[in-house]
């Protein structure tokens, strides 16, 4: 397969050098093209099947889709440069030991990647400020020695091949657009807070709640859209609280309970997904978020704006299918456990995971008397519960599966030590920054006090959480990134004889893209969204259940373990399972 660098001639602005490369990365021959005339270079070069390798998808590939191309493979340096920076399988290596450089600054108007849990991580120094100074072909030509030279190269290769595929799917889906219903979202809006009110305003719903919660304080000046106000008048009411958090109040014995429960829901749901946010990004019928591959520092996405990934169940009624088309909606049931049960080898859980329901599975294999008691047990064991029915659950499921429970509690404990953990692919943890690592050894040095001693193991205890659910979650990003690579693929080779896309040229080109083929719309973690011409859906349905089997392939080889997904073809996504 041959590779294609994409780059700028670094004296000539405007001009694009395309440098055919060997698979080991030795330059072949260069092509010079202007900017404007990329777009039909590379569909020219795309009949070749070329992995394309360039700095950033984000930068390169909007430009492709808006001239109507789209390329199947490629290898973005900087998502590939930040797994191979930190993990453990490339100790030593070049990019993991070379100096710190602009290719590990975020991409432009990216947002700062974010923890697995709630606990802070990154200390390293901020990027190097000025112009990039990137040489892409000498990155490319680090990375592949780093991958030559790593514990597991065959895994890393898989990981850096699913991320880089990510990324285009990310930008395909921003460009195709989620169907989005601005009309049904408004009939929403109007049924559940009254009629869009003038600016400024509060919808007639939300006001007559107000008024409420104002009697029931006999506070007729509260303002309940002010933390502080509202704190300081339930606290005039009588009520010792130190917040004003849905939990605290559902405690309240007082009339002000239920509207002021109903107000905060309703003013979220106004707030993240009214008006406002129909009219910004909502146009042509499609919703187009900016995903952000690995946002989440366990390779969890993220999104710059829109919420994409916080979509409430209120308004998916307007997530709607284009006339002739229909919704295919799947999602993986259970994925944490089902991924814990492979990497750790655990054939009594993966038993249990050849259900539908595994948590059912658990109870039937006479570990835990409930599903509800499956439920909490198996999340205590991910998340590291250590108060309530998940602790006092964990007993009998270490015993019940030692290996799948083992393997959690050892990156607990590693964690507990500041020490990295690793995902099945290879992506690493980020170490605890220099003050826990202080902590750390001040409470283990010689005449360290009492307090000092439980503080040090309060934060060791929380990073251990952290970490056990790293490989955990982790994996399973893995496993949803090859999901959607091998769906992806399928979905090609797929044809529908709809009518083209709401808001595409007739011709399906440059403002649509897609055609009549399904093509990926929504992921939501676990949870993929296509959109297909109506007499295929059936089709797609089967390509996303074949799909999911080969991504467990992929991962675990032959490992017992089943991946069930729920799969529904729907009109709109509320009808979804």
């Amino acid at each position: 397969m041959p590779l294609q660098l994409v780059l700028d001639d670094p004296v000539r602005p405007g001009v694009v050098l395309l440098q055919e490369l060997t698979d080991d990365g030795q330059p072949l021959t260069r092509t010079e093209v202007p900017a404007a005339g990329l777009p039909a270079a590379v569909a020219d070069r795309e009949r070749d099947r070329p992995r394309w390798v360039w700095d950033d998808t984000s930068r390169r590939y909007p430009p492709l889709l808006d001239a109507g191309v789209r390329v199947e493979r490629c290898h973005d340096l900087r998502l590939c440069h930040a797994i191979l920076r930190h993990s453990a399988y490339t100790a030593g290596t070049p990019v993991a030991v070379g100096p710190r450089t602009a290719w590990d600054g975020p991409r432009p108007s990216a947002p700062q990647p974010v923890e697995a849990s709630l606990f802070d991580a990154d200390d390293e120094p901020a990027p190097v400020p000025g112009g990039d100074g990137l040489d892409p072909a000498a990155e490319l030509t680090r990375q592949l020695a780093s991958v030559a030279g790593a514990t597991h190269p065959g895994r890393l290769r898989l990981l850096l091949a699913a991320e880089s595929t990510g990324a285009l799917i990310a930008e395909e889906m921003r460009h195709d657009g989620l169907p989005w219903s601005a009309r049904t979202h408004d009939e929403i809006l109007t049924r559940m807070l009254g009629p869009r009110p003038r600016a400024g305003s509060r919808p007639a719903t939300l006001e007559a709640l107000a008024d409420r919660v104002r009697t029931a304080l006999d506070q007729p000046s509260l303002n309940p859209d002010s933390q502080p106000d509202l704190l300081r008048g339930l606290r005039l009411a009588g009520f010792d609280l130190a917040s004003t958090s849905k939990w605290e109040i559902q405690a309240l014995d007082h009339p002000v309970r239920e509207p002021l429960l109903e107000y905060k829901k309703l003013s979220r749901l106004l707030s993240a997904n009214g008006w406002a946010w129909i009219d910004t990004w909502v146009h042509d019928g499609r919703f187009r978020p900016e995903y952000v591959p690995a946002g989440v520092v366990s390779g969890r996405w993220a999104t710059n704006g829109g919420g994409a990934l916080q979509l409430p169940a209120a308004i998916r009624a307007a997530v709607r299918a284009d006339p002739g088309w229909r919704l295919v909606v799947a999602d993986a049931a259970q994925l944490e456990p089902r991924v814990l049960a492979a990497m750790s080898g655990d054939l009594a859980m993966a038993a249990a995971a050849r259900r539908a329901d595994l948590y059912q599975g658990v109870v039937e294999a006479g570990i835990v008397q409930s599903r509800k008691d499956a439920k909490y047990a198996m999340l205590g064991a991910i998340y590291g519960a250590t108060t309530g029915a998940s602790a006092a659950l964990m007993p009998q499921l270490t015993r019940a599966y030692p290996r799948a429970v083992g393997l959690v509690e050892d990156a607990a404990r590693a964690g507990e030590r500041g020490e990295v953990v690793t995902t099945w692919l290879g992506r690493s943890s980020p170490v605890p920054d220099a003050e826990w690592q202080d902590a750390l050894h001040a409470a283990a040095a010689e005449g360290a006090g009492a307090e000092e001693v439980r503080a040090a193991r309060r934060r060791g205890r929380d990073w251990g959480r952290f970490t056990r659910n790293f490989v955990v979650q982790g994996t399973a990003a893995e496993w949803a990134l090859c999901w959607m690579a091998a769906l992806r693929r399928r979905l090609l080779a797929i044809d529908g004889t709809a009518e083209p896309m709401l808001g595409q040229a007739a011709d399906g080109s440059a403002e649509g893209g897609a055609r009549g083929r399904p093509h990926l719309v929504f992921f939501l973690h676990d949870e993929v969204v296509v959109h297909t011409p109506a007499d295929v859906a059936e089709r797609v349905a089967d390509a996303v259940r074949e799909a999911a089997a080969e991504a467990g392939r992929l991962l675990f080889g032959g490992f017992p373990v089943e991946f069930s997904l729920d799969v529904s073809v729907v009109d709109s996504y509320d009808q979804a399972d």
